[in-house]
C-alpha cells in the first residue's frame, strides 16, 4: 500500500539577495529539520524524519560527534523534492499524518546555512497540497497574481511590455498543459 504524502509549497524571503543565489537543497533541509527539533523535540523529529527518508529508516539522530553523526543528518535531509534558487521556490514532502507538525515548525526557520555563511530569512507558506501536480497548478495562479501585481506598479513602458510578455508565457504554458491533460484523458478513455 502507498504511503499518503503531503507538499508543502514554501517561498524563501530574505532581504539579503545572496541568499536566494546561496541555497541548497541540503540546507533547506537541515534548516526545517532542526526546528522540528526545537519546536517539537524529539517526538517530532522523530516523526518527520521518517516521513523524510521515505518509507521507514532514518529515525533519530545520533547524538554523537564526529563523522556519523553528521552524515545521519544529512541522510533526514531529502525532503526537499523542488528548489528554484531564482524565485526562492521550495517544495517538502512529508507524510501527510505529519504534516501539521512540518507546517507548524516552518516559521521557526529564521536563517539558512551555506557554505559556511548564514542568511537570515523565513520560510513563507504558500500552499499544502496531495500531489506535486497541484502544487504546480497553485504555483502558476500564485505567480500570474505576483505579476499581475508587479504590473500594477510599474513605472515605464519597458517595464510593462516585460511583465505583459511574462504574463502571456504564463498563460500560454497552462493552455498547452491543459490541452495535454485532454488528450491524456481521451486515449485512456
Amino acid at each position: 500500500a502507498a504511503l499518503s504524502r503531503r507538499y508543502v509549497l514554501c517561498e524563501v524571503v530574505s532581504e539579503d539577495p545572496r541568499c536566494r543565489q546561496c541555497i541548497e537543497d541540503r540546507a533547506v533541509g537541515l534548516a526545517v529539520r532542526d526546528a522540528i527539533g526545537r519546536v517539537h523535540g524529539d517526538h517530532g523529529l522523530a516523526c518527520c524524519s521518517i516521513s523524510f527518508t521515505g518509507a521507514g529508516g532514518g529515525g533519530l539522530p545520533r547524538r554523537g560527534r564526529g563523522r556519523g553523526a553528521r552524515a545521519h543528518r544529512c541522510a533526514c535531509a531529502p525532503a526537499v523534492k523542488y528548489l528554484n534558487a531564482y524565485t526562492g521556490t521550495v517544495l517538502l514532502r512529508c507524510r501527510r499524518d505529519s504534516y501539521r507538525l512540518l507546517c507548524s515548525a516552518l516559521p521557526f526557520v529564521r536563517q539558512l546555512e551555506s557554505r559556511n555563511q548564514r542568511y537570515p530569512c523565513f520560510l513563507h507558506t504558500l500552499h499544502v497540497g496531495g500531489t506535486i501536480r497541484t502544487c504546480q497548478k497553485f504555483l502558476i495562479q500564485y505567480n500570474r497574481r505576483q505579476l499581475l501585481l508587479l504590473l500594477q506598479n510599474c513605472t515605464n513602458e519597458e517595464e510593462r511590455r516585460c511583465i505583459q510578455k511574462s504574463l502571456l508565457s504564463c498563460s500560454l504554458t497552462e493552455e498547452q498543459s491543459q490541452s495535454g491533460d485532454e488528450e491524456d484523458d481521451d486515449g485512456t478513455e
